[in-house]
């Protein structure tokens, strides 16, 4: 089922994509230079779709990575918390092997000799 469904969504993802790449093959100039617009310090003539698509995974890539680190005090907290409950969990135990112990002397020191 979970083929299926990666079939599903993946195969209409695909052609959309396949259809932009053929619909913007033109180049365009990329260029980081605000000022100069006849000759740019740096430009580059890339095929229109790879711009938009490079845009896309930067765009996916940063903002996983801001959702990474939103959720790492998350889950930093959670560590701490599994180990503290841990630690607790060995305390109760010794607790109530040394209860255990406690009260089988004491129950021994009530019984009368025969």
């Amino acid at each position: 089922m979970r083929k299926f469904l990666a079939w599903l969504v993946l195969t209409p993802l695909a052609l959309i994509v396949i259809v932009l790449a053929v619909a913007n093959r033109r180049t365009v100039t990329l260029s980081i230079d605000p000022f100069s617009q006849d000759a740019p310090a740096y430009a580059v003539e890339l095929p229109l779709f790879i711009v938009i698509l490079g845009a896309l995974i930067a765009g996916v890539l940063i903002g996983g990575t801001a959702v990474w680190f939103g959720k790492l005090r998350w889950k930093l907290a959670a560590h701490r918390a599994e180990r503290e409950a841990a630690s607790l969990r060995a305390e109760k135990a010794a607790a109530q092997a040394r209860t255990r112990t406690e009260s089988s002397y004491a129950s021994r020191a009530l019984i009368p000799p025969p």
